[in-house]
């Protein structure tokens, strides 16, 4: 933590490379999120309310309590271990404040969003669906801006390489 706040991340090569592998696989994650969601819907209504609450003439089912519940589940810790290692590495990168804070809440709140959104378009009225389709476009783009912002970052910045090859914090031991 006391190498992202003073910055000496970047004088150690296995750091930056640790971070962009992370960085690499988390995009994949992003790429994953929106495969799985064109492969059920699209970004028209019908097909969120039609995913959701079923469809006679496509002879779907509605998606079960159960079935929702399971998804869910494992959504929620997932979505929020990811935000929260993103969000937290954007913390240290040079922007401005209100754009940190507007990528870090807005991130957490489309994710949040888009699981009440699910169950709403199902139990409580498909004109939900909107808002299922905003908070997947809203989280989609707040971790691409996360994703690309810190990928730039770490490769923006330049290792002197005597340093690459001490220890972490530049010092020897004796």
């Amino acid at each position: 933590m006391k190498y992202m706040l003073t910055g000496n991340y970047r004088a150690h090569v296995l750091m930056r490379v640790t971070l962009l592998s992370t960085l690499f696989l988390l995009s994949g994650f992003w790429l994953t999120n929106a495969l799985l969601y064109f492969r059920n819907m699209d970004l028209r209504p019908v097909s969120v309310v039609q995913y959701y609450r079923g469809s006679e003439a496509e002879f779907s089912m509605p998606r079960t309590y159960g079935a929702m519940l399971e998804v869910t589940h494992m959504h929620l810790p997932m979505m929020a271990m990811v935000i929260l290692l993103l969000t937290h590495l954007a913390i240290f990168l040079p922007w401005p404040l209100r754009l940190r804070l507007v990528l870090v809440l807005g991130t957490f709140g489309c994710a949040l969003l888009g699981e009440t959104a699910s169950w709403l378009v199902r139990f409580a009225h498909p004109a939900f669906a909107w808002l299922k389709i905003l908070s997947f476009l809203g989280l989609q783009a707040g971790l691409a801006v996360l994703l690309v912002g810190l990928a730039m970052h770490l490769l923006r910045t330049q290792a002197r390489s005597t340093e690459d090859l001490l220890p972490i914090g530049g010092r020897t031991q004796r």
